[in-house]
């Protein structure tokens, strides 16, 4: 077992090379041996305020960028990747509060990796990839990095879904417009498998040109465990899609539904818990450095499948409305100022004035500078 001193020690080693490398040799990192190796960076800085709701330092139901009324880190990596023309390999170590918060069921150093997979093309002729580790998951239309984001803070509707999956990957391109990709995996967001059957998911993906990008993925596998041990299989279908209508307006949506197994005490069948969502997205670009985004999404997970309660009501709905200004200081660096609101028919959020209330409202200010 690594200790975690020796853990840091490591990765400063690592950088440290790797930085000297790029120094002193003009070529790097257009190449090393027969392959192609690259260099990829991200620091995600923030700070929010729920506007004197609260003195928490943790808003509700959130783990991207999730911290109050402080500066701090949301994410920061360095990442590695190298490709040749049969095999391909991606190391990503993390850090920042989401890492904090979303790998915290992690355990040991795999607490600090947001991908580590390694691929090889199985025919010479075919761009077909088996791949093995841990990749970013195809669901909903936002990610972990939030850059690649049109707003800041992510929807419920990744929030609540994995980020990522561990296991093994084939890509397989079916046209030059239609990929179809499985995944065998450990488990719903599990980077070490909490019980025997692994789960399995599928994603089609059509870009029919580019404009345009539908996306269809699935899950499917056994959530009994020792935290939830009358859980059996869960059933998941996620779509989104994207368009870009104009050079200044681009909108995108996302559905998701999900349905869950789950017994009783005494072994018998119950109802199947379900939970659902479906959000629009739309962004417009006023300048190629100023544009403004906005979000609209409507989340219900009654029975606390992957939402658990932040106060005593049990039940989970609510809507949530988002509006982002965009300004890319430069082409790397972008500052963004978010303002989001939630809405509900239960007191789902914690107030300090009232203990318990049906709406909730923050800002939150960011600077994020990728690579």
């Amino acid at each position: 077992m690594f200790e975690p001193k020796r853990n840091w020690l490591l990765l400063s080693i690592c950088f440290l090379w790797f930085t000297q490398a790029k120094a002193f040799s003009g070529n790097f990192p257009d190449s090393v041996g027969s392959g192609k190796l690259t260099v990829s960076g991200l620091v995600d800085v923030y700070w929010g305020s729920d506007l004197g709701q609260t003195n928490n330092l943790e808003r509700p139901y959130a783990s991207s960028s999730a911290r109050l009324h402080e500066i701090i880190i949301n994410m920061a990596y360095i990442g590695l990747s190298y490709e040749e023309e049969r095999v391909r390999a991606k190391f990503v170590p993390g850090f920042g509060t989401y890492i904090n918060s979303n790998n915290a069921q992690e355990p040991g150093s795999l607490k600090n990796i947001l991908e580590a997979n390694a691929g090889f093309k199985l025919f010479n002729k075919k761009d077909i990839w088996l791949e093995a580790g841990i990749f970013g998951a195809p669901y909903t239309n936002e990610s972990a990095i939030s850059k690649d984001n049109w707003l800041y803070t992510r929807s419920m509707a990744a929030e609540n879904s994995p980020y990522y999956l561990s296991g093994l990957r084939l890509s397989y391109p079916i046209t030059d417009k239609l990929t179809a990709r499985i995944f065998l995996m450990n488990g719903w967001q599990q980077m070490v498998d909490l019980n025997k059957p692994h789960s399995l998911g599928t994603q089609l993906e059509y870009k029919p040109n580019k404009k345009s990008t539908l996306s269809w993925s699935t899950y499917l596998g056994s959530e009994q465990t020792n935290q939830t041990p009358l859980y059996r299989n869960r059933y998941f279908n996620d779509a989104y899609f994207i368009y870009e209508a104009s050079k200044k307006l681009s909108l995108s949506t996302d559905v998701y539904f999900g349905l869950q197994e789950v017994k009783d005490t005494l072994n018998n069948k119950e109802n199947p818990h379900t939970w659902w969502q479906a959000n629009l997205q739309a962004k417009f670009q006023f300048t190629p450095k100023v544009s403004l985004s906005g979000r609209i999404e409507y989340m219900q997970d009654k029975d606390e499948v992957v939402i658990p309660a932040a106060t005593s009501s049990p039940h989970f709905s609510a809507t949530s409305g988002s509006l982002c200004f965009n300004y890319h200081l430069t082409q790397n660096a972008v500052f963004r100022l978010e303002g989001r609101t939630y809405i509900s028919d239960s007191n789902l959020f914690p107030s300090e004035k009232k203990g318990e209330v049906k709406g909730y409202s923050f800002v939150m200010g960011s600077l994020c500078i990728g690579f």
